[in-house]
C-alpha cells in the first residue's frame, strides 16, 4: 500500500476511534443527566459564544421557534439557562448560561476528555515521545486548512 494511502487510513481509523469514543461518553454523561443531544447542543453554544437570542437558538438548531423554546424551557426549568430582557428590544428575551449549566458543559469536557488521560496512561514515554512530535504537526496542517495557521 502507497505510504500516502496508508496515512489517510490510519487518521481515518484514528478518527473514527476518537469521534465514536468522544460521542459514547458524551452520549452516556448526557443520559444521566437526563438531557437530549438538541439541549446539549444549546448549551455547548452558549458556552462557546456566549449569551443570544431564541430566534440565533432556532437557526442554530434549524429547528422551529416553538421547538427552540420548548427545548430553551426545560434547560431553563433545569436551572441550567436563564434568560433576560433584551436591551436592545425589550420584547425579545437573551439566552445565556446559568453558572449551573457553565459547570455542567466544564464537567462533560473533562468526563469526554477522561478516556484520552486513561490512552495517555497505557502509552510508554517512547510512544508519548513520538506522538508528542507528530500531533503538532498534524495541528497545524489543519489550522492551514482552516485558515488558522500562526
Amino acid at each position: 500500500m502507497p505510504e500516502s494511502i496508508q496515512i489517510t487510513e490510519l487518521l481515518r481509523q484514528w478518527i473514527d476511534v476518537f469521534a465514536a469514543r468522544s460521542f459514547h461518553d458524551w452520549a452516556r454523561y448526557l443520559r444521566t443527566a437526563g438531557l437530549s443531544m438538541p439541549q446539549f447542543g444549546i448549551l455547548m453554544h452558549l458556552y462557546h459564544r456566549g449569551q443570544c437570542g431564541m430566534s440565533d437558538i432556532s437557526g442554530r438548531m434549524e429547528v422551529s421557534s416553538a421547538a427552540a423554546s420548548q427545548l430553551v424551557e426545560r434547560l431553563v426549568q433545569s436551572s441550567l439557562l436563564e434568560r433576560t430582557e433584551d436591551p436592545q428590544d425589550r420584547r425579545a428575551r437573551q439566552i445565556a448560561l446559568t453558572e449551573d449549566g457553565r459547570k455542567f458543559i466544564e464537567d462533560s469536557i473533562a468526563e469526554r476528555s477522561r478516556w484520552v488521560e486513561n490512552l495517555a496512561e497505557r502509552l510508554t514515554d517512547e510512544e508519548k515521545a513520538l506522538i508528542q512530535k507528530a500531533l503538532p504537526v498534524l495541528l497545524e496542517a489543519v489550522q492551514k486548512m482552516d485558515g488558522k495557521a500562526k
